[in-house]
């Protein structure tokens, strides 16, 4: 039995814009999210996986054919990310139903269909219990993941995140991985994302530079570090889309 969340003020972001080049296919032009794993959308394993959380308080950013979803998963915010500019852009797109909000957030993907309702109700029971203005869920994986590595000082405080491609060699031998999936206190979210920049290659704007912003402006960060496994993949290929429906069939 899964705890009930609904009284302290919780929200969900779910990135889902995205169009999924590496899996389309000739006979369908989905977006990425809508592509299916055992018959159903990838988006539609991540939503069911968040049924603690009430449909009016979960903002679904979309982006390419967004129509396509929102035919499919009614009773869901909307927030459109156009031009598509990274994940800090993302949660920026979906702003307006945050504003004035003084409860916890959380920002996940809809292309990790295999992440376990059990798994995100750790990260939020850890983000309450202690506090957190932030709360990162890291963790091992044994699947070789191109996930940025968690940076930790001397005595285990939270540091910064270094992207996967960013690493040294020493840091690429880390073991805790990012997942990308965090919670936080929706106001100081809002303050850090003013804060960021798209001062990169890409010249987009990574969620994964919020926490270090929200840390520079003494907030409270905290992780929930999990055994992973194989929750955490992401769909970005059809040899991933392949895994994951192995993953959610159980053949494993």
């Amino acid at each position: 039995m899964g705890r009930d969340f609904s009284e302290t003020g919780l929200k969900a972001v779910v990135l889902a814009a995205g169009k999924g080049t590496r899996l389309q296919a000739t006979d369908s032009d989905a977006p990425k999210v809508m592509r299916e794993a055992c018959g159903r959308p990838l988006l539609w394993y991540v939503l069911e996986a968040l049924s603690f959380i009430k449909k009016e308080d979960i903002i679904l950013v979309v982006g390419y054919k967004k129509e396509a979803i929102a035919d499919y998963f009614g009773g869901y915010i909307l927030a459109e990310q156009a031009p598509q500019l990274g994940t800090g852009h993302a949660v920026m797109a979906a702003r307006a139903g945050l504003e004035g909000f003084r409860g916890a957030v959380l920002v996940c993907y809809g292309d990790m269909p295999a992440i376990q309702r059990g798994t995100y109700e750790a990260l939020i029971r850890v983000h309450f219990e202690q506090g957190n203005d932030c709360t990162l869920l890291t963790g091992e994986s044994s699947v070789p993941l191109p996930y940025g590595r968690i940076l930790r000082s001397g005595d285990g405080e939270f540091l910064h995140v270094v992207e996967d491609k960013d690493c040294t060699p020493e840091q690429r031998e880390i073991k805790e991985l990012n997942s990308g999936v965090y919670v936080f206190r929706a106001a100081p979210l809002l303050e850090a994302l003013n804060e960021l920049k798209n001062d990169n290659t890409q010249g987009e704007y990574y969620l994964t530079d919020v926490p270090a912003i929200m840390r520079g402006r003494g907030a409270r960060i905290g992780v929930c570090r999990r055994d992973l496994g194989d929750e955490i993949i992401g769909v970005n290929t059809r040899e991933q889309l392949t895994q994951v429906e192995g993953i959610l069939r159980g053949d494993h």
